[in-house]
């Protein structure tokens, strides 16, 4: 049964919301706090990892952005769904930087947020065979997990959805078009910057492990994952 955590101190907002995603047939946790929810990701009040973080930003104790920072740095690898009332593009990006999966303005329909929930869910527990290595580069899908040697390097949802797909088309040019529909939703209405954001925090993490093949922009076309030549 998929575990999804709810971030949200409005309890109208809350309670109609949890009782929507308990009827899907979710185990669902709600707190109210930014502070509960990082102790609920670390573990403190379950074993059971979340597999959807749906979160406020505007929490009384902390900013929504700070929680998921901070989630990410500790090595959450589950989604991280934003729900806000700050809905201009900036905010967006600055969300998907932070290391957020989707984003969704306030209000929102309980329809289109179950939606969002189930692709989340369909991309972060597809199983399938780990990639082979590649110049010490190792993606196992299954697990969501990628390596540098031993190494793990810490990737967000879009992170590692972005990298899979390039690694699939290895050294092939994969379009902008493809990874916007593949990896956000197909009625996603935000800018395309949203890529270049996420494929530039990809670059670093893989350049701070020593990983040898980069991720090439095709100007005009897309972006290429290219193993160096021998």
């Amino acid at each position: 049964m998929p575990r999804v955590l709810v971030v949200e101190d409005e309890e109208d907002i809350a309670f109609p919301l949890v009782r929507t995603l308990e009827r899907e047939g979710y185990d669902v946790v709600w707190v109210d706090r930014g502070q509960k929810a990082l102790e609920d990701l670390a573990g403190g009040a379950t074993a059971v990892p979340a597999d959807v973080v749906i979160l406020d930003l505007g929490l009384p104790d902390m900013d929504g952005l700070e929680v998921c920072r901070r989630a990410r740095e500790a090595g959450f690898g589950g989604a991280i769904m934003i729900v806000t009332a700050r809905a201009a593009e900036l905010d967006r990006v600055v969300g998907l930087d932070y290391g957020a999966d989707d984003y969704v303005a306030k209000p929102f329909g309980l329809a289109e947020l179950q939606a969002r929930v189930r692709a989340l869910l369909r991309r972060t527990t597809a199983v399938r065979e780990p990639e082979p290595a590649h110049d010490g580069l190792r993606i196992d899908v299954g697990a969501r997990r990628v390596y540098a040697g031993d190494v793990e390097v810490p990737l967000t949802g879009k992170e590692f959805d972005v990298l899979s797909i390039l690694a699939a088309q290895r050294d092939k040019v994969v379009s902008r078009g493809r990874l916007m529909a593949d990896v956000w939703d197909e009625n996603w209405y935000g800018s395309t910057k949203t890529l270049d954001v996420t494929i530039g925090r990809l670059r670093q993490k893989l350049e701070s492990v020593g990983v040898t093949e980069k991720v090439v922009a095709v100007r005009g076309v897309g972006f290429r994952l290219e193993t160096p030549a021998p």
